[in-house]
């Protein structure tokens, strides 16, 4: 097998990936939400509540970034920012009752994007497709 190609499979899964989150929230009347929102959305899912900051951190995106995403989402009704009552600096996101009611769907999504990267794989291999994949991020170099 020749070297070279990694990163254009990498991009062509990522990108049917992509279409299948979008095809599937589209199928049940979601739009206005694109890929990128899943990050913040499972986070909140798990934590509820936390700051930008906390959430750029976890999600691995700059500060910025997360703030255009998170703007969306509170513009779309689904989450909801707070200034801190101590320090007006910090702001808290949460999920609204309506970014509540999408965890079905999001996990219905996740579910289906698991068994498309993972249905034709035995265990061992998936295993290994983690830990390669892994193991090339590592290697790339921190860029700010």
């Amino acid at each position: 097998m020749s070297k070279g190609n990694a990163i254009a499979l990498i991009s062509r899964v990522r990108e049917k990936a992509n279409r299948l989150i979008v095809h599937e929230l589209e199928e049940h009347g979601i739009t206005g939400i694109v890929p990128s929102h899943g990050d913040i959305l499972h986070f909140l899912y798990l934590e509820k509540c936390c700051t930008m900051k906390d959430l750029a951190t976890k999600i691995h995106r700059s500060k910025p970034n997360v703030t255009v995403l998170v703007n969306k989402l509170v513009e779309l009704g689904y989450v909801k920012k707070e200034k801190s009552t101590d320090d007006n600096r910090v702001t808290y996101i949460s999920l609204t009752e309506k970014g509540e009611s999408l965890k079905p769907v999001f996990i219905y999504v996740s579910k289906k994007l698991q068994k498309a990267v993972y249905g034709g794989l035995s265990d061992e291999e998936s295993e290994l497709l983690e830990r390669l994949l892994q193991k090339v991020y590592d290697e790339f170099p921190k860029l700010e």
